[in-house]
């Protein structure tokens, strides 16, 4: 174990002593994907795995950062999707603005749930969350005069500004998802070295010991599920316009459990495993398709495996490692201890 620390804190100076040589070669890579590959099946695949890495940044602020387990995220992805669609079909409203009512609408649910699910936790909260996405699920389907039941909602138009369409053949949609997920993760990673990061840390740690430091619970728990619905229903927006098709069994409860399942196998608490998670769980099923029924098998030893040798996931280990405090703070330490240093110094001396 100790060993395995040494190799994981080698890892972590070397991609902080190299993160700017890293990025540019990771940015180079990502603005050249489209021409290199030269496949509008790639590219497809590509832009699912954005959507699904911004459905698993909205579910990792609260499953991740404040410990509390939801199985019905599904319900805002569907809010999302149908909200935007519906808008941009039936009412030509522009992609844009459409997608920005279905954040907000998925934000109100997001506090609705939020409130009445406070005083349970754990199993209880889970089943809540649960009974939550199957809801939603039925009433796209039973809502007939709304969302066309179980007919669902055809030819979802491709975001446009201008007159530019945003499509995968002249690789617009990709680089909109990039931008997307570039600043869902700005935001994200900005949400854990803020004030209110640390308290949803806290929360997720002790909750006991987060209220006597005088945190308030209710407030940041709320806020945490605020935030997951609107990530998940920016993502069930973007996931809509790439399908063209929605219906309520696209938002059934596998798509919970596949968004928890990239969480849990990238790292809960971490922001780069939502990455990794998200590419190996959309990405192996689609390279695996010649295996045909088989495929989920291996999808399901794969987390097997994680489970069982791995329980914290790919990167769970960042998420235990302690707060970095900011330069400003670490100045003040260095200087408080040089002090300290020179007294004991002058006090020896004589």
């Amino acid at each position: 174990m100790k060993g395995k620390n040494t190799l994981l804190h080698q890892y972590e100076l070397f991609v902080d002593h190299n993160k700017l040589i890293l990025a540019i070669i990771l940015a180079v890579i990502i603005l050249l994907f489209p021409f290199v590959i030269g496949s509008q099946y790639l590219l497809t695949v590509s832009v699912k795995i954005g959507s699904y890495v911004i459905l698993a940044m909205g579910l990792n602020i609260l499953t991740g950062y404040t410990g509390l387990v939801s199985l019905g995220h599904a319900g805002f992805v569907a809010i999302g999707a149908y909200t935007t669609s519906l808008l941009t079909v039936r009412y030509n409203v522009n992609f844009f603005i459409a997608l920005l009512a279905g954040i907000t609408l998925a934000g109100i649910v997001g506090i609705l749930l939020g409130m009445p699910t406070l005083r349970v936790s754990g199993t209880y909260l889970s089943i809540i969350t649960l009974g939550f996405g199957e809801i939603i699920k039925m009433i796209a389907m039973n809502w007939n005069a709304v969302t066309n039941g179980t007919l669902g909602i055809k030819n979802i138009p491709k975001p446009s500004i201008g007159g530019f369409s945003f499509t995968v053949s002249n690789y617009g949609l990709y680089y909109l998802m990039i931008f997307f997920v570039i600043v869902v993760s700005c935001f994200c990673l900005a949400l854990v070295r803020s004030k209110t990061g640390r308290a949803l840390m806290a929360i997720r740690t002790d909750e006991l010991a987060a209220t006597m430091m005088g945190i308030n619970v209710t407030r940041y728990k709320i806020l945490a599920f605020s935030l997951s619905a609107i990530f998940c229903a920016l993502g069930g927006g973007l996931y809509a316009t790439l399908i063209g098709y929605i219906d309520p069994n696209t938002f059934n409860f596998d798509v919970s459990t596949m968004i928890l399942s990239i969480v849990i196998l990238g790292g809960m608490g971490t922001l780069r495993g939502m990455f990794i998670g998200a590419i190996i769980l959309i990405a192996l099923p689609e390279v695996s398709r010649f295996l045909m029924e088989y495929r989920f098998v291996l999808y399901g030893v794969i987390l097997v495996v994680m489970m069982r040798f791995r329980p914290q996931g790919i990167l769970g280990w960042r998420s235990t490692m302690p707060f970095k405090l900011s330069k400003h703070v670490q100045n003040e330490l260095n200087d408080t201890d040089l002090i300290h240093q020179t007294h004991v110094g002058e006090l020896a001396y004589e």
